[in-house]
Formats: structure tokens, sequence, C-alpha cells
């Protein structure tokens, strides 16, 4: 299946919801998201599962602020899960996107910038954090997180979970179940603050990402900022150090504008 067919499978189920998702995306938050359940048909959704590259096949992203699988080279995977990935950046769905965000123009990221596919396994997981506000150029800034999840049979138990902060730390998360053939959408901007919990099963949580980026930031307030994570409420040592982190990365970024290095976390077509 090629992406412009699943690209209408997406509209055509998004429009069966498009008040709704409207509604719930403007209402009053604080980190607007919506999320529309069923997103495929069951059969496609399943395929995307089995097709997922295996955590070798895999870039680890271990540290004290996250740990994970990260999967951007999509030439190397089976075909069918680029065409999903790149159904995302169609034009029709773009467009609805963003007529129910409000956002003008949201811009697709070919080079899946921090994007393409994600897999945790138990104990793995995502500390709360800020993305980076720009991209790969810092051109751009980053104004929608787009998630499709595709592990079968996938609770609340199971943890590797979504996580949204919109009273910051000190308040309570909004908890999105990563469920099976869900696409949860949510705005990114210079608080949205958000995360994923611990991994507690042996299932490997899946996703497929995608970023919207845009002239315009989110919020007139924004500005920019590098990726910055922080500890859970119950990690206060953790928290000070990540803290630290972020502010030592930011003074680097003052001084080199794309950064020392080049995040290679790229995916650069027709190279592996």
């Amino acid at each position: 299946m090629k992406r412009k067919e699943i690209a209408q499978l997406i509209v055509s189920r998004i429009q069966k919801e498009e008040a709704k998702l409207t509604s719930d995306f403007t209402s009053d938050h604080r980190i607007p998201y919506f999320f529309v359940d069923d997103l495929l048909p069951e059969d496609l959704a399943h395929e995307l599962h089995l097709l997922f590259p295996s955590p070798e096949k895999m870039m680890l992203k271990k540290s004290i602020r996250e740990n994970k699988y990260v999967g951007f080279k999509m030439n190397t995977y089976p075909n069918l899960l680029e065409e999903c990935i790149y159904a995302f950046q169609e034009k029709k769905v773009v467009e609805l996107i963003s007529k129910i965000t409000g956002i003008e123009q949201p811009i697709p990221d070919e080079h899946l910038y921090a994007g393409g596919l994600s897999l945790m396994e138990k104990n793995q997981f995502l500390n709360p954090h800020l993305d980076n506000s720009h991209d790969k150029d810092r051109k751009l800034w980053r104004v929608l997180n787009l998630l499709y999840y595709v592990t079968p049979n996938w609770e609340l138990e199971n943890g590797g979970n979504l996580e949204i902060w919109p009273e910051g730390l000190k308040g309570k998360p909004i908890t999105i179940v990563s469920k099976f053939n869900r696409l949860a959408i949510m705005a990114t901007h210079q608080e949205s603050l958000h995360s994923v919990s611990p991994v507690k099963t042996e299932a490997s949580r899946k996703c497929i990402s995608n970023y919207y980026f845009s002239e315009k930031a989110f919020r007139k307030d924004d500005e920019f900022h590098v990726t910055s994570f922080r500890g859970r409420p119950d990690e206060k040592i953790k928290d000070k150090i990540l803290q630290a982190d972020a502010k030592l990365r930011m003074g680097i970024r003052k001084l080199f504008k794309k950064g020392i290095i080049e995040n290679p976390h790229v995916y650069k077509k027709g190279g592996k």
C-alpha cells in the first residue's frame, strides 16, 4: 500500500470526528491535544506492528534523560513503514490537521528530525521534557507532535504511556494510553512538558512519529530552547542534574547556533 492510499484512510477516519477533535484541541488546555482511535484498518495496523524492526536494527538512546530505541533510516526497513510515516506528510492530511488545530500552513519534516520509529522495552522511559523548539536548521518552529501507536492490546497498566504535564511537575499529568491503532497529536511550545512512563511489561511499545513545523511559533511568547529534560516529581536529585545539563547545552547553542556536532537523528534519503 502506498502513502497516498494510507493518507486517504487517515483523512477519512479523522473527518468522521473532525468537530469533536477540533473542540478537544481548542478547549482551554495549556497543552492542546487530541487523539483518535481506530485510525487505520486493523489488519494494516497489525502489519505495521509485525514489520517493526528489532531493537538490534535501531539506535539505542540511553542516558538519565531517556532510554529507548529509535529508527529513522527508513530505506533500511520494510517499505510499508516508510509509506506510513510519509502518509502523515501528504498534503491532504496536513491540511486537515491544520484545519483542526488552527495552525496556518504547518510544514511536515521530510528529514524526520527526532521523528521516525520508536520502540520501548521493559523499564525503558522518556523523562519529562520540552522538545527542541526548532527544526534541524533552526529556521522553523516545531509546533505539533504526531504519535501513532501500533502495539496490539496495550493497556494503561503496561506503562509506556504518553504523559502531558499542563500544570508542570507540581501538578498531575494527563495520561494518554499508547493504545493500539491510536493517533495522538499534541502542541509543542515553551511549556509543553511531556514524557513517557516506564514500560512495565515484556511487550514492546511501538510508535510511528512525525513532527510538523511552522514559520510561526505556536505561542507568541515562545523562545528558542534545546530539548530540555526534567526529573519526575520523586526524582529531586536527578531533576537538578537535568536542569544543569539543559542550561549547559543551552549555553553551548548560544555560541554555536547549530551545535558542536551534527545531530545523527536525521533521515538522509538515499543514504545508509
